[in-house]
């Protein structure tokens, strides 16, 4: 999440007249991740309004919304997959917030040529240390949203494949691929084709999140209350979305620490739902370091075409430059289930 354009009051309480929600009262700019703009929004909610008529029936989750508005990296015609991923997986009584659609049935609107939503808003807090309870706990839900979401109507192909890594690297350019760090533009240039050679074809597949980071995930207690984000969503394989929660929860924030408890907690969390094949566990070394190259990637990329002026927070390339190198030393033992448990040095 980001702010890149700027609404004033009376834009804001404009949009939101057009949804049975009462009328607005507070908007604020969220800061964090990099994509899209994003406002917190609090209204008086249905059947409050100043005029004295009767709101909708319609049961919302409080007063409380994320208004988004799509910037970067979102196709329009994407919209409606993303959309309708979450009406699907709420129905299928997963937590992640539904779409409130407009007063017309409409999913999104249109905005000076930019698509917004409104979102349910999901109470819950996201972990910056997670324990191993809360990692069993996501793992559980990331099993469920990979079965709920196989009968799912709508496709999309994933657009940052290993070809599409090496896309984003070429639009950074070398030089300044050594600006971010001297190191980066040897550790791609040693470990990217080594991934793209080994990478898995034929495993088992299903409708991913892709980006399951713990700011994606809001906590009450040891219960994840909501699963958010899901702008990376498309179909591609379950055990590569698997690796990519794993590189997520089990590192500190810079990718120095691996937390081995935790890591352990996940995957008994995720197999308790559904188990690994015997395939995709000899998979998960590779898809963890490309998962680890799909965020060196996108962050490379994203710190060096930042917009100046944007309500947005860098976020540093070299955190899963760090993780990459601890998955090409370690995860052979990694994913098994006799592993033994501490906090390792990356």
């Amino acid at each position: 999440m980001a702010v890149y354009t700027h609404l004033g009051a009376e834009d804001l309480a404009d949009i939101i007249a057009h949804y049975d929600v009462g009328e607005l009262v507070s908007a604020k700019g969220i800061a964090e991740g990099v994509s899209n703009s994003n406002w917190l929004i609090e209204t008086t909610g249905p059947g409050a309004r100043k005029d004295g008529s009767a709101g909708s029936d319609l049961d919302t989750a409080g007063s409380r919304f994320i208004l988004t508005m799509y910037e970067k990296r979102i196709e329009l015609k994407d919209l409606p997959f993303f959309l309708g991923l979450l009406d699907h997986l709420s129905a299928k009584g997963l937590p992640v917030p539904r779409t409130i659609h407009d007063n017309d049935g409409a999913a999104s609107r249109m905005i000076d040529g930019k698509a917004i939503a409104l979102i349910e808003y999901l109470p819950g807090v996201s972990v910056d240390r997670p324990t191993p309870e809360q990692a069993r706990a996501v793992g559980v839900e990331l099993a469920r949203l990979h079965i709920a979401s196989r009968d799912y109507g709508e496709t999309r192909t994933n657009d940052l494949r290993p070809a599409d890594w090496r896309a984003l690297f070429d639009s950074c350019g070398k030089d300044n691929l050594r600006k971010i760090d001297p190191a980066l533009t040897g550790l791609v240039r040693m470990k990217l084709p080594e991934l793209r050679a080994k990478w898995p074809k034929d495993l088992p597949r299903s409708i991913i999140h892709a980006d399951l980071f713990c700011d994606n995930v809001l906590m009450r207690g040891n219960r994840v209350a909501g699963m958010i984000d899901f702008y990376f969503a498309c179909n591609d394989m379950v055990a590569y979305d698997f690796a990519v929660t794993h590189a997520a929860w089990c590192f500190t924030s810079d990718g120095r620490c691996f937390n081995s408890e935790v890591s352990n907690a996940l995957r008994e969390g995720y197999e308790s739902i559904r188990p690994f094949s015997d395939e995709e566990r000899a998979a998960l070394p590779v898809l963890a370091q490309g998962a680890c190259m799909r965020f060196i990637a996108t962050r490379a990329y994203d710190w060096l075409h930042a917009e100046e002026g944007a309500m947005v927070k860098r976020k540093d390339p070299m955190d899963f430059a760090r993780r990459l190198q601890f998955y090409g030393q370690k995860s052979a033992k990694l994913f098994s289930p006799e592993i033994s448990t501490g906090t390792l040095t990356a």
